[in-house]
């Protein structure tokens, strides 16, 4: 069972994705939190698996919360603007992915069945686009070149198609490995990374050229 706090400063929109994601018999919402505050002491009193925030809440958005949120489960964000850079500050603050509001509900039941899995939710090509607009620095190529200075070669390939968007079955496939295995190859890369998720790892692959044609 995935369980789901959602959080949103908008009751009806509270209730319609609950509604929408109760209607699959694998996913449990187990709290609800009108502001990032209140979610974020929602977290400490639940077990959560996947968090929906709302970017903009009272009493303390879902950027600020995403930050602690995302120490102990994996967060979503929901918005209803397009730009890039939110996307950017939720990523880099831990945040598993990215969905606007008017996502449809399979489309939404999908993203939180990825996001309890630790995939990202964005498409590799918007994923790609941010990391080059927004989520690197002039020096992060170096500090990016030591982190995987720690990775087997195994695990290397394995970063490398993290960082082109691939999901663990696509991975399996391209390398000849089950996913189950995949699986286990990115849980000890990340810690290696000193990363949250597969979207930071994605970040390191592409700042130590490893997407680099």
């Amino acid at each position: 069972m995935i369980r789901v706090l959602i959080a949103d400063d908008e009751t009806l929109m509270r209730a319609g994705i609950r509604l929408i994601l109760e209607n699959d018999p694998d996913i449990t919402v187990v709290a609800e939190a009108a502001d990032g505050k209140q979610a974020v002491e929602l977290t400490r009193t639940h077990t959560v698996d996947v968090a929906l925030l709302d970017i903009r809440m009272p009493g303390g958005d879902g950027l600020k919360a995403a930050e602690q949120i995302a120490r102990t489960a994996n967060v979503v964000m929901l918005t209803t603007f397009g730009e890039d850079s939110y996307v950017a500050q939720a990523l880099k603050l831990g945040a598993t992915g990215f969905l606007l509001k008017d996502t449809p509900p399979q489309e939404l039941i999908n993203a939180v069945r990825k996001a309890a899995n630790g995939e990202p939710i964005l498409a590799p090509q918007i994923t790609k686009r941010l990391i080059e607009r927004h989520l690197t620095a002039p020096d992060d190529g170096a500090v990016a070149r030591r982190k995987i200075d720690a990775l087997t070669d195994t695990e290397r390939s394995v970063l490398k198609l993290v960082g082109e968007g691939l999901s663990n079955t696509e991975i399996g496939e391209q390398l000849y490995l089950a996913t189950g295995t995949v699986k286990a190859h990115i849980s000890r890369i990340l810690p290696k990374l000193g990363c949250a998720n597969r979207v930071q790892a994605a970040i390191v692959a592409h700042d130590a050229g490893l997407t680099r044609s």
